[in-house]
């Protein structure tokens, strides 16, 4: 254990609300709720005014709308919250090679395997707390001048204690545990605080009368092995008196990569599963590369009518990243799967992941194999059958969804229904925008990237500031 309390735990306050607020400024101070929309959809994240109405993650997104109705329901914008998260983890880089990302806005940092390492080493005990404080506040500052959102940060000796530490801060705070107040801080928290117990074990734990850390602490390490199991019991003992000697891991590396999503209404037709799993393998290959990975096994995962999840795997001679190969065998997978009675849910995923792609067989068949399809039908001259003139897909516009339009700018969709889509004209450094409303299909709205949060960011598209300005879209007289 540590004398100096010089690991930081920074949660992100409500990430996935506070970038939609950051981003509409015409939602900011309002109830904002991102997740799935439709009738299976989950809650991600809800803003802190939403909190107030009883709204929180996991909870399905019906039950949040009878408690908020008047929040606004989101759509998720993942590219946005990865840009933001990156300019979070690269402060935290600047204070310590040592940090461990647990998901796109929580992390542990070392300070003392940083650059201020030294300092700390040879400081006193109370000038070396302090500085441990001034640098979480000036990263806490820098966050909000960077981003304009808020963490919530703990510092403490130990990732168990900055984890309790962050969550007494919430939100938008910063709590220091000094090292040797570890039972004093656990001993009235509920065994639920501790990480590792769940619902099962705090069942287990309640009939044998054990409700706070500090009873925990008092039953002793038998009574818990007992109850518990040997390696569950000893941990669970260790953290109940503030033990934890875990070290921050840099950059844990992801072991796949993977895309699901649930239908509102179960797929019985195997034609339109198979279509589904093409789009999804497509969806899966781009963040594959995005993330600079290949991968040789492709996974598919079916949850059907009744719950009931299946997983089928089939592993390649060498890593990929090409579209065809990975959407031709989640497309033979799912070839294989009964779908009677319906499927609920569908995923693809690729995994035993490789920072490169040696020599692609598989991919090169595949291209091979078509090309040598296309030479035969070249020499076969056949009357060429008519062709059914096809409607264009209509296009779904997504609530929250960035788009721009070629006469008054960028903005995002509040909403769309009855063959018409409305957009807030406004970015993240105007005022609240104007409204308008256009046809679903109307040729000059179009889809578009997410802005940065902050002007002069990394990723402003050339004109985007100028445009806004130009467009007057912050508010004024005939706002909607």
């Amino acid at each position: 254990m540590r004398s100096l309390p010089s690991i930081i735990h920074l949660d992100m306050d409500a990430f996935f609300a506070a970038v939609e607020q950051a981003s509409k400024p015409s939602l900011r101070g309002k109830p904002v709720i991102v997740g799935g929309l439709g009738g299976r959809g989950v809650v991600s994240t809800a803003s802190y005014e939403a909190r107030k109405f009883g709204v929180h993650s996991a909870m399905p997104m019906a039950q949040a709308r009878r408690l908020c109705p008047n929040a606004a329901f989101l759509a998720g914008r993942f590219e946005a919250y990865r840009r933001a998260s990156g300019l979070v983890m690269g402060l935290l880089r600047e204070l310590s090679p040592l940090v461990q990302p647990l998901s796109l806005d929580e992390a542990f940092v070392d300070l003392e395997a940083g650059p201020y390492g030294p300092v700390l080493a040879e400081a006193e005990h109370g000038t070396g707390e302090r500085l441990l404080l001034a640098l979480a506040e000036d990263l806490r500052a820098d966050i909000v001048e960077r981003t304009g959102l808020t963490a919530s940060v703990g510092v403490a000796g130990s990732k168990l204690m900055a984890k309790i530490a962050s969550e007494q801060a919430k939100p938008d705070g910063l709590v220091l545990i000094e090292p040797g107040q570890e039972r004093a801080v656990l001993g009235p928290m509920p065994v639920r605080a501790l990480p590792g117990i769940g619902p099962a074990t705090e069942q287990v734990l309640r009939r044998a009368g054990l409700n706070t850390v500090a009873e925990l602490a008092e039953a002793g390490e038998a009574e818990l092995v007992q109850l518990l199991g040997k390696a569950h019991g000893l941990g669970v003992h260790a953290m109940s008196i503030g033990l934890d000697d875990r070290p921050v891991v840099a950059d844990q590396d992801a072991k796949s990569v993977s895309v699901e999503d649930t239908f509102e209404v179960d797929l019985a037709d195997r034609d339109r599963v198979l279509r589904e799993v093409e789009a999804l393998a497509l969806r899966c290959v781009r963040r594959l590369r995005g993330a600079g990975r290949s991968g040789r096994t492709v996974v598919l995962k079916v949850r059907r009518f009744d719950f009931s999840t299946l997983t089928r795997s089939e592993t390649l001679r060498g890593p990929t990243d090409d579209e065809a190969v990975v959407v031709e065998t989640a497309r033979r997978l799912a070839s294989q799967v009964d779908i009677t009675g319906g499927v609920r849910l569908l995923g693809v995923g690729v995994a035993q992941l490789a920072d490169y792609t040696q020599e692609d067989l598989f991919a090169q068949a595949v291209r091979e194999e078509a090309a040598a399809g296309a030479e035969a039908g070249a020499g076969v001259a056949e009357e060429p059958e008519p062709v059914e003139e096809q409607a264009a897909p209509v296009r779904r516009w997504l609530p929250g969804q960035d788009v721009r339009h070629a006469e008054h700018g960028p903005g995002w969709v509040q909403g769309s229904g009855v063959g018409r889509v409305t957009v807030r004209f406004e970015t993240p450094w105007s005022g609240p925008g104007r409204v308008r409303t256009f046809r679903i299909d109307d040729p000059a709205l179009e889809p578009a990237r997410p802005l940065p949060l902050r002007q002069g960011w990394p990723g402003v598209e050339d004109g985007d500031e100028d445009e806004a300005g130009a467009e007057g879209v912050g508010g004024g007289p005939g706002e909607g």
